[in-house]
């Protein structure tokens, strides 16, 4: 069956009841937590160690691609913000287009996220765990991958209060410094560096740039604003989430793009251009120009922290769409479906997501991070989706209560963000994209078990059988 909706989407779908035994999430977070939750798992500094790929791609206009991305993206967020209106429960793409177009499809966007989630995290601590052997070379990588996990771990089964604080702490820290980043950069084009001028098109033209190499650098900009999304997880944790995730969505999409475009142009009048000894290392590079030896060693401990932060995040949020899937019963409830006693956190989903970050140790980067792309934007193309679909199916006085906007907000605006999430993912990798069918292969193999051969839904929380 699909979702309709009865007088008004809260009706249609209310939050069920726990089962007696499995537990609630605790409502602790407001919106200062919430999007501090989404901006760490963005890791806003990132847009420092990708850089060189996204200058090179676009032939110097890193932030022209930056704020294609960001308008493409707050397409997408919109149609996020409506939908956790709509349904304020966890479960992010999964629930919403369960609820809006047919379970079943609501069960591959689930499985098709479970690559990006699973995933994620174990490239998070990778990466970090790559800053610091680059570093520290006598301390193997594989020493530093199991050191991030073991910690974010630890936090993340304590709580998200715990988490909370240390997510603040180290994001101030980030921000300090990338606020140093681009002080030092100021100061080294005003020295004469570079353009010679805070006032330039050269980040936005590039040196002979065009439309296509523009779009294929947002294309890989995007991936810095994967993890906006991810505050929908948080739903249930969230005091009045109703309202506070949508705002949080957006603020995360928006505050995470305006840092992405003033660091790439900023560091563009620094460096004029797409050529680098090392594109990967680019950073590095301007780092050690615009501040010396000094300031790279802190450069390399913002990224690091940056990493941190981001693998609580990643961690955090993975475990809770394993959570509820696991409570719905499409994923086996007894390991995925129930909150430990003590802390109230979905602990095995936890420990799962870091017993899959040890395969981190076993891979490099490249390989990894092709790994994470095909679901995020199936599920971002498919959100846009419902936002259209929940329109059409809402009478006029719906309409007026929960789709201000209009046809604007509602059809056009998400059909906006529709097409320019299926572009992207058309243009992944061959790699991300034969991995990402072949998971989903595996997925339509598993949702035929469970649903006796497409015959019944997937199980929902609450459901009593069919």
């Amino acid at each position: 069956m699909t979702a309709q909706i009865v007088n008004g989407p809260a009706a249609a779908c209310p939050v069920a009841q726990p089962v007696e035994g499995e537990g609630t999430l605790k409502r602790t977070m407001g919106l200062r937590s919430v999007v501090l939750f989404g901006l760490a798992y963005m890791t806003p500094i990132i847009a420092l160690g990708t850089f060189g790929v996204i200058a090179s791609t676009s032939h110097g206009a890193a932030a022209m691609s930056y704020l294609v991305a960001t308008v493409a993206m707050m397409f997408t967020a919109g149609s996020y913000g409506r939908m956790a209106v709509l349904h304020p429960q966890a479960g992010s793409a999964y629930t919403y287009v369960g609820k809006t177009i047919g379970r079943k499809v609501g069960f591959l966007v689930g499985w098709a996220m479970l690559l990006d989630y699973m995933f994620l995290p174990m490239v998070v601590w990778l990466i970090g765990a790559s800053y610091l052997n680059a570093q520290f070379p006598s301390v193997p990588i594989q020493a530093w991958v199991i050191g991030f996990i073991v910690l974010t771990t630890a936090i993340n089964i304590i709580g998200l209060n715990v988490a909370d604080k240390i997510n603040y702490a180290l994001m101030l820290f980030q921000a300090l410094v990338i606020v140093l980043f681009l002080m030092l950069s100021i100061r080294s084009v005003l020295g004469g560096a570079g353009t010679g001028t805070l006032f330039s098109t050269l980040p936005f033209t590039g040196n002979g740039s065009s439309p296509s190499v523009i779009v294929a650098g947002a294309a890989i900009a995007a991936y810095s604003f994967l993890g906006f999304d991810a505050v929908t997880t948080m739903s249930e944790e969230t005091r009045d989430a109703r309202h506070t995730i949508p705002k949080a969505i957006m603020l995360v999409a928006l505050i995470g793009g305006l840092i992405f475009v003033g660091i790439a142009y900023v560091t563009q009048l620094v460096h004029p251009g797409g050529m680098f000894d090392d594109e990967s290392s680019a950073a590095y590079e301007i780092a050690t120009q615009v501040g010396g030896n000094l300031f790279t060693s802190v450069f390399i401990a913002g990224l690091c922290f940056g990493q941190f932060t981001s693998g609580i995040a990643t961690q955090a949020s993975a475990s809770r769409l394993l959570y509820v899937m696991g409570r719905d019963g499409v994923l086996p409830k007894r390991i995925f479906g129930r909150l430990g006693k003590r802390f109230g956190t979905p602990v095995l989903s936890i420990m799962l997501i870091a017993f899959v970050g040890l395969i981190a140790m076993f891979l490099d980067v490249a390989t990894s991070t092709s790994f994470v792309n095909f679901g995020a934007f199936t599920a971002f193309t498919l959100v846009n989706v419902c936002v259209i679909c929940a329109y059409a199916k809402a009478d006029a006085s719906e309409r007026k209560e929960y789709f201000r906007g209009g046809v604007w907000l509602n059809v056009v605006a998400p059909a906006v963000g529709a097409v320019c999430c299926a572009y992207l993912l058309m243009h992944l990798d061959g790699h991300a994209i034969g991995l990402g069918l072949s998971w989903l292969a595996i997925g339509i193999i598993v949702l035929a078990a469970i649903t006796k051969g497409f015959r019944r839904n997937p199980p929902e929380y609450g459901d009593r059988g069919e």
